[in-house]
C-alpha cells in the first residue's frame, strides 16, 4: 500500500492544491458544514442550471456549444420533480418564440412552492406552458398518463422546422407513463412491481419499462422526428447514464424480445404476465406504430446533462475553501449498504486524524471497501495521498466531499432515511477521534431536502454522538435496529443535529461531507 501511495507524492497537482492555504474561519464546524451543503444545493437549483445552459443571442440560443435558430418554432415538454422551475426559466429566456408546452410535475408542487415563497420557480399567469400535476406518492397515475398522452400528441405534430426542448429531472419516469395498448397502467405497474420485489436490478427494470412503453427508451424522440430535439437533464442517477434517467425518453435504444423474455424467465414471471403484456411482447416492433420516417432520428437529438451530483460537489468544494478548508472530492458515485459506507468514512477519518504515521492496515481496509461502495481504487489512493500530504505538510483543515445514493437494509418499522442512518453509523465510527473543533464532523444530506418519509434532509454528527445519546437515555443500537434514525435525531438535544433545509426544488442524490480539523502530528 505504501508503494501505491508513494506513486502520487511527486504529482504536480498535489503541489498546486497545497499552494494556497485555506483562510482561517471563526464559524463552528457544524455551521460551516451546513454552509457547504447549502452551496451544493444552490448550484443545482432548476432555474440556475437552465440559465447557465441556455445562452440567448438575439434570435438564436446556444446549448452545449450548438446554435439553434428561433423562428417562433420552439415547443417545450418536461417531466420530473424539478421541471416546473426549469420550465419557468426556459420560458423567460426564449420569450415569445415559445409556441406551446406541456409539463408533467408532482401533485401539489405549485401550491407547495407558493407556500414556501419560491414564486420565481412558478410559471407566469400568461404562460404558454400547460401544467399537469400527477404521480401522487411518486407512483404513475391517471393524471400522469394524461400528461404523457398530451406530450406525445404535441411531439407527434412537429415538423422538420420545429425545435422541441425537453426538460427532464428525477421522478420523470413516474410522470411519463405511456403503456403500449392494450396494456393498462395498472397492468404495467403490476409487472414492474413483481420484478422489483423479486430483486431485479435497475437496468433490468428499465429494460422491461422500455419494452412496454411508447415514450421511454427513445420513444419521445421518435415521435418528435423529424423535429430537432434538445433535452436538458438534471441527473439523479449515479454516473449520469442517459438511458436510465427517467428511463431515457430521448435516448434511442433497441428492445430485444429475447432479452425481455430472458429477464422475465429469470425471475419466474413469464407465466404470470397479464394477457395484454403477452400480446404486446409477441408482436415484433410493436412500440411505435406511426408511419414515421424509419431513418435513425438520433442525429436530430441533443442530450445535455446540465446538473448532477458532480456539479453540486464542485460548488461545495469552492464554498469549503472560502470557509477555511482544503476541499477534496472523493467520488460522486458512492453506493452500497450504509454499513460499508460508514465504515469507509470512519477509516478515512482515522487515516486523516492520526497523529503518527497511520497503520498500513487502515489503507488496506479502505481499498478493500472500495468495490463494496462503488469507489474506484484510483480515487481512494488519490484521496488518501492528499490526506497524507495534508497531515505531513500542515495544510490545515480538510473537507472531504462525496456523493451518491447508499442503501439501507430495512430491519424495523421506524421513521428515517439513508442519510440520517448513515450519519448515526458514522458518528459511532468517529467515537475515538475527539470532539469538534479538534475532532472531525460528518454530514450526510439529500439534495432534495427530504430523507425518506421525514421532514429532514439528513443529519450532522461527530465523535460525541454516542456519549451524548447515552447521557439522554437514548440507545443508538435499538434505534438502528428499528431503522428509526429520524426519531433518534429528533429526540437528541432537541433535534439540533438534524439537517432540515426544507423544500429545495431539486434532486441530484446525496452529499456526504467529512470535515477534518488540522491535526498536530508526530512523524518519526
Amino acid at each position: 500500500m505504501a508503494r501505491v501511495l508513494s506513486l502520487f507524492r511527486s504529482q504536480p497537482f498535489l503541489r498546486l492544491v497545497a499552494r494556497r492555504k485555506p483562510t482561517f474561519c471563526k464559524m463552528s464546524m457544524d455551521t460551516r458544514a451546513r454552509e457547504v451543503f447549502a452551496a451544493a444545493v444552490e448550484a443545482v437549483q432548476p432555474d440556475t442550471v437552465v440559465r447557465q445552459s441556455i445562452k440567448r443571442k438575439e434570435d438564436s440560443v446556444v446549448i452545449d456549444g450548438r446554435t439553434f435558430t428561433l423562428k417562433h418554432n420552439l415547443h417545450l415538454v418536461g417531466f420530473g420533480k424539478a421541471v416546473l422551475g426549469m420550465a419557468a426559466e426556459a420560458e423567460r429566456i426564449v420569450g415569445d418564440h415559445l409556441v406551446k408546452g406541456v409539463i408533467s410535475v408532482p401533485h401539489g408542487i405549485q401550491q407547495t412552492l407558493q407556500q414556501h415563497g419560491k414564486d420565481h420557480l412558478l410559471l407566469k399567469e400568461n404562460s404558454r406552458i400547460k401544467v399537469i400535476e400527477g404521480a401522487k406518492h411518486n407512483l404513475p397515475d391517471a393524471d400522469a398518463q394524461k400528461a404523457a398522452e398530451m406530450i406525445k400528441h404535441l411531439a407527434s405534430e412537429l415538423t422538420e422546422k420545429d425545435l422541441l426542448l425537453v426538460l427532464i429531472s428525477g421522478g420523470g419516469s413516474a410522470l411519463l407513463p405511456a403503456p403500449i395498448p392494450p396494456i393498462t397502467l395498472q397492468e404495467k405497474l403490476h409487472v414492474t412491481r413483481r420484478l422489483a420485489g423479486a430483486g431485479a436490478t435497475i437496468q433490468e427494470l428499465n429494460t422491461i419499462r422500455r419494452a412496454l412503453s411508447l415514450l421511454k427508451g427513445g420513444g419521445l424522440a421518435h415521435h418528435a422526428h423529424p423535429a430537432q430535439v434538445v433535452a436538458l437533464i438534471l441527473s439523479d442517477v449515479i454516473g449520469d447514464p442517459l438511458d436510465l434517467i427517467a428511463s431515457g425518453p430521448t435516448v434511442m435504444s433497441r428492445v430485444w424480445p429475447e432479452e425481455v423474455l430472458s429477464i422475465l424467465e429469470r425471475y419466474k414471471l413469464l407465466n404470470l404476465l397479464p394477457t395484454s403484456v403477452k400480446e404486446v411482447l409477441d408482436k415484433p416492433n410493436c412500440r411505435w406504430k406511426e408511419n414515421k420516417d424509419e431513418s435513425d432520428p438520433s442525429g436530430h437529438v441533443l442530450n445535455a446533462v446540465i446538473g448532477s451530483n458532480s456539479v453540486a460537489l464542485k460548488r461545495a468544494g469552492l464554498r469549503a475553501r472560502e470557509l477555511g478548508f482544503l476541499p477534496v472530492v472523493l467520488s460522486p458515485s458512492v453506493c452500497g449498504d450504509v454499513r460499508s459506507v460508514s465504515r469507509l468514512y470512519g477509516m478515512l477519518a482515522r487515516f486523516a486524524c492520526s497523529r503518527e504515521e497511520p497503520p498500513p492496515d487502515i489503507a488496506t481496509e479502505v481499498l478493500k471497501l472500495g468495490p463494496e461502495v462503488g469507489v474506484e481504487s484510483w480515487d481512494l489512493c488519490r484521496t488518501m495521498q492528499v490526506l497524507e500530504e495534508g497531515r505531513t505538510e500542515g495544510w490545515g483543515a480538510t473537507c472531504l466531499l462525496a456523493g451518491g445514493e447508499p442503501t439501507v437494509e430495512l430491519t424495523g418499522k421506524g421513521r428515517g432515511g439513508r442519510n440520517q442512518e448513515l450519519a448515526m453509523r458514522v458518528g459511532l465510527e468517529l467515537r475515538s477521534l475527539g470532539l469538534p473543533p479538534k475532532g472531525p464532523v460528518f454530514l450526510s444530506g439529500g439534495t432534495d431536502g427530504q430523507d425518506g418519509p421525514t421532514e429532514a434532509a439528513g443529519a450532522i454528527t461527530d465523535g460525541g454522538l454516542y456519549d451524548e445519546a447515552k447521557g439522554q437515555g437514548l440507545d443508538i443500537d435499538n434505534f438502528l435496529i428499528n431503522n428509526d434514525s429520524y426519531t433518534f435525531f429528533s429526540r437528541l438535544s432537541g433535534g439540533q443535529r438534524l439537517l432540515a433545509p426544507g423544500l429545495t426544488c431539486t434532486n441530484v442524490m446525496d452529499v456526504h461531507m467529512l470535515l477534518i480539523p488540522a491535526i498536530p502530528i508526530n512523524i518519526r
